[in-house]
């Protein structure tokens, strides 16, 4: 018996990566540079972003938000009069736990293009599968918790691997945990050597004045990563 081993996994990367290609034609035609915002649930993406979009008026921003079902972090964001469009992956996505190519392109008719200078992708909360697909944006970046455990780079090393910034959050809680922060950023470094990264607190608002600096001078930074 002849059995033909189908390459579905190899096939479906290969098709978004095309869909993530005619995105980011299209961002560039709008001159829109655009943020993969990554994490694991609960790191503390959705509170850094209401920080740092406070500040940055003279940056035209929106927020595509992505999550399996509802609008919380949307409705969040909102509140920031920063246009925000949402995705759920559960209306007709199979709910899946991460945004794709085609899902950001089913969204882009929606998008304010002509009318923002930078979009952030905010994605769905996950460590794996998010890091699989690219979307279309000019770079990556990451949150990572210091209540999430200093091997999260060893164990999810694509993660951290395909990412351009890492933004250590949560820091204000350091003096109540027995996370290593040394040990991370050594691991860190294993999995990912030299890749910036930035501590920071939603809660005190430490590090996010630099985050918001790096966004403000962020074509220049996606220029030199391309």
């Amino acid at each position: 018996m002849h059995v033909k081993k189908v390459k579905v996994v190899t096939d479906a990367l290969n098709a978004n990566a095309t869909i993530a290609r005619a995105n980011r034609a299209d961002f560039d035609r709008a001159g829109v540079t655009v943020v993969n915002l990554m994490s694991a649930p609960g790191s503390g993406k959705t509170s850094l972003l209401e920080r740092v979009l406070i500040g940055l008026e003279d940056v035209s921003v929106g927020v595509l938000e992505g999550d399996v079902q509802g609008s919380f972090d949307a409705d969040r964001l909102a509140r920031l009069h920063v246009p925000v469009t949402q995705i759920n992956t559960d209306s007709g996505f199979g709910g899946e736990c991460h945004l794709d190519a085609n899902m950001v392109r089913s969204a882009i008719p929606s998008l304010p293009l002509d009318d923002i200078d930078l979009l952030i992708i905010e994605n769905v909360g996950n460590l794996v599968c998010p890091a699989e697909f690219r979307v279309g944006e000019d770079v990556r970046v990451m949150v990572a918790s210091v209540t999430e455990g200093e091997e999260k780079p060893l164990k999810y090393p694509l993660m951290f691997r395909t990412c351009d910034l890492i933004l250590i959050n949560k820091i204000d809680l350091l003096p109540h945990l027995d996370f290593d922060l040394d040990l991370f950023l050594r691991n860190l470094d294993t999995v990912h050597p030299g890749v910036p990264h930035m501590l920071a607190s939603a809660r005190t608002g430490e590090g996010v004045n630099e985050w918001r600096d790096w966004l403000k001078h962020l074509p220049s930074h996606a220029a030199a990563l391309r």
